[in-house]
């Protein structure tokens, strides 16, 4: 599944596959942003905009980013961190460059996905996890050939740290030439892989830079690099349950019903969303 290029929030481009539909769920949205190298005084965000119903993770490659809400709660991302932010019943935030780094211009890089909640839980209380780099459990192949951060779920022995409303696996793995692992995927699980740099061999397929992957159903999957591959390979692992719900999309709400959507734009108009 190729990506097209998208302008969101004040204009930043993304990377973003086409379509994301019942195979990826719970996935509604994955964007790779950038990497886009800003001048001095000219980086771009998201200025304050709602949510509800779903949640948002930020995971930073490179640059510095700012975020904040109605509810007083702010923090920086810094090239490593991650935030998983449960929207519920409402906010109304903003991501913007960190001052400094917009002041200075520099390489943004990273990644914003949507997760969707059930039903039981779109109106839950709001909340932050907001993890920065070095709480984030890497663990390394006994080869030295694979490294990978466990942003959720489970690899090569080491569990994550942040707790998911369902269970997610967000894996970003680092495959050296020559680098081979074999992942676990709960069987019934969605499960897909992006790839954001080099070729990855797929059992018998293959995967480019800009290209998603949605796995069958199994238990496992295979991903390796050839020894004779130029450059290292860097992806994305995603995994998680079906939501057989309905689905209410509008912009930044995403709930199950019409009526929902419009009680969400009423809430957000009267000031009472967040």
């Amino acid at each position: 599944m190729p990506t097209r290029t998208v302008l969101e929030g004040g204009g930043f481009p993304v990377r973003r596959p086409i379509p994301m539909s019942a195979l990826t769920s719970p996935f509604l949205l994955l964007d790779e942003m950038g990497p886009v190298d800003w001048p001095p005084n000219g980086a771009i965000g998201a200025p304050n905009h709602p949510h509800r119903g779903f949640e948002t993770v930020t995971y930073l490659l490179q640059g510095r980013m700012n975020h904040a809400d109605s509810a007083g709660n702010s923090g920086d991302l810094n090239p490593g961190d991650v935030q998983w932010m449960t929207a519920g019943k409402g906010v109304i935030h903003s991501e913007l460059p960190h001052p400094d780094f917009y002041q200075t211009g520099g390489i943004m890089h990273g990644f914003q996905i949507w997760v969707n909640l059930p039903a039981a839980d779109k109106m839950m209380q709001p909340r932050y996890q907001d993890i920065p780099a070095k709480d984030i459990p890497v663990v390394t192949s006994q080869d030295g050939l694979v490294e990978v951060r466990v942003i959720a779920g489970r690899s090569l022995g080491q569990s994550a740290i942040i707790d998911t409303v369902i269970p997610i696996t967000y894996l970003h793995m680092t495959l050296k030439p020559g680098g081979k692992i074999v992942q676990s995927i709960d069987k019934g699980l969605n499960g897909m892989i992006y790839c954001f740099s080099g070729c990855l061999n797929i059992e018998q397929k293959t995967l480019n830079d800009g290209q998603l992957g949605i796995l069958s159903d199994g238990d496992e999957v295979c991903l390796s690099v050839s020894e004779s591959a130029d450059e290292e390979v860097n992806l994305l692992v995603l995994a998680g349950p079906q939501i057989d719900e309905p689905i209410a999309r509008y912009g930044p709400f995403v709930m199950n019903t019409e009526q929902e959507i419009m009680q969400a734009i009423e809430d957000y108009n009267s000031g009472t969303l967040a």
